[in-house]
């Protein structure tokens, strides 16, 4: 589907499945309207958003406005941006002025309406994308939208909690969505879901309108907003779009945005794993990882099965720590106190825990020096039906049964990771594979993923939403 020709050529699954540069492509060469574009998403959401329960807030009516105007302007010879007249939705975890923006359904904030966009809502606007409305965040079980549903298989889970964005992607019900990852909630569900999604580097894109129910803004550290996609090359146009500083989170750096080329295979030193510590990793998704370097291999690149010199048990405690200090202390302090059985964290373990934190930074990039690219699981197991999947902070992750500690590699550190589709496992279900990449390095990473994603052929649409 690289060469969708005019609308008058595509099919309307091949539009609803279309990455969302060449949706824009297609509308500024007068070949597709916005207008004509949202009505195909909202048709495509009437139909299937009931049983999957993706998109919780719908602002049709805003939606159809500002595609009416995208029109009338391009008509004039005025070109928004590189999003012009393009649909996207947000994690309902980001502030949209004027739209409902309730934390995932938490209770306090149903019907809470911001007056101000979140920096990343406004720099998508301002590329000229339209806000579709909101996708769910589920996470805790006290969220009023409920539970959303895998498109590949109703009875499983899409991840945690960016869930609705990567089951709305897959099933076509938007192009493009942004979501937020603390300790894998960008990365997990992209796996089970089949999508692309991208952790950035920590501070590359401004948390600034993040919802929070607190004057104080805890989110410091390990969460970051990041785009999710069917292809690497709209995680790239997204990340370029909301990167940067903005006045507003003095935590983001004035990093330039750095044009990248495709690197060629032959230059690449990619160094992998298909086995973690301190994780089971189900043998199809190993099976799949190890036939991928296969072919990295056959195509010139530099190979090792190796890791960095830390102990991943360690740092993905570490992590638990740092979010039962950063996130749940600030949350529900009974919650907390559940999760850890213990009395909340003092700021000297804080302190203590950003002092070890930095250690395993300073490895990571140590290994970087010598190697590209990280590969290796993204998670240990596929989309997992819901009586099956539990919370990653309710054991500690020494368990042989934990999965989920690859989730955690790049939010321990702050590292860039991208997840791209891989291969799918004997029922079907999505199996991706992780790449984690030296920090402010992301349009390297990006460009790396672009060019494995060549190999392992890109976004497959799940069967039962391929047409309205």
């Amino acid at each position: 589907m690289e060469n969708l020709g005019g609308a008058g050529d595509a099919t309307v699954e091949e539009l609803l499945f279309a990455p969302s540069y060449q949706l824009a492509a297609l509308i500024r060469q007068r070949r597709l309207s916005a207008v004509e574009l949202l009505e195909l998403y909202l048709a495509q959401i009437a139909r299937h958003n009931a049983v999957l329960n993706a998109i919780v807030i719908l602002d049709e009516e805003g939606a159809c406005g500002r595609a009416h105007r995208a029109d009338t302007a391009l008509a004039r010879g005025q070109c928004w941006g590189p999003l012009h007249g393009v649909p996207f939705t947000l994690k309902d975890h980001q502030d949209t002025a004027g739209m409902r923006s309730t934390m995932g359904g938490y209770p306090p904030f149903v019907d809470r309406v911001p007056k101000e966009d979140s920096t990343v809502a406004r720099r998508l606007k301002a590329s000229g994308a339209i806000l579709l409305g909101k996708t769910n965040a589920v996470f805790f079980p006290f969220g009023c939208f409920g539970l959303s549903r895998n498109p590949w298989d109703l009875a499983c889970s899409p991840g945690v909690s960016s869930s609705g964005a990567a089951a709305a992607l897959a099933a076509g019900l938007t192009p493009l969505d942004i979501g937020t990852d603390t300790s894998g909630s960008i990365l997990g569900p992209a796996h089970y879901c089949g999508i692309f999604g991208m952790r950035p580097t920590e501070h590359r894109v401004s948390l600034a309108g993040l919802t929070s129910p607190w004057p104080v803004q805890p989110f410091r550290i390990l969460t970051v907003f990041g785009p999710m996609a069917r292809s690497v090359t709209d995680l790239e146009l997204a990340l370029k779009l909301i990167a940067g500083p903005d006045g507003r989170d003095c935590d983001v750096p004035p990093v330039p945005w750095r044009e990248v080329g495709p690197p060629a295979l032959s230059e690449l030193r990619i160094a992998w794993t298909s086995t973690l510590p301190g994780t089971q990793i189900r043998g199809e998704i190993r099976q799949a990882i190890e036939t991928l370097v296969d072919e990295l291999e056959r195509s010139g690149a530099k190979i090792r099965c190796c890791r960095p010199a830390v102990d991943f048990i360690r740092q993905a405690e570490i992590n638990r720590c740092l979010f039962v200090c950063v996130m749940l202390n600030f949350l529900f302090q009974p919650v907390s106190h559940g999760v850890t059985g213990k009395d909340l964290p003092s700021l000297n373990d804080y302190l203590q825990l950003l002092n070890k934190r930095s250690r395993f930074i300073a490895a990571w990039e140590v290994f970087f020096s010598d190697w590209d690219v990280f590969l290796c699981p993204v998670y240990g197991v596929t989309a997992q039906p819901y009586a099956d999947e539990a919370p990653w902070f309710d054991s500690k992750v020494t368990n042989q049964e934990d999965f989920s500690l690859p989730l955690r590699l790049a939010a321990a550190t702050g590292h860039p990771a991208v997840v791209i589709p891989l291969a799918q496992d004997a029922k079907g279900l999505p199996i991706g594979v992780q790449l984690i990449g030296p920090r402010w390095c992301d349009e390297r990473l990006l460009a790396i993923a672009g060019q494995i994603s060549e190999i392992t052929g890109g976004f497959r649409r799940p069967p039962g939403f391929l047409s309205i």
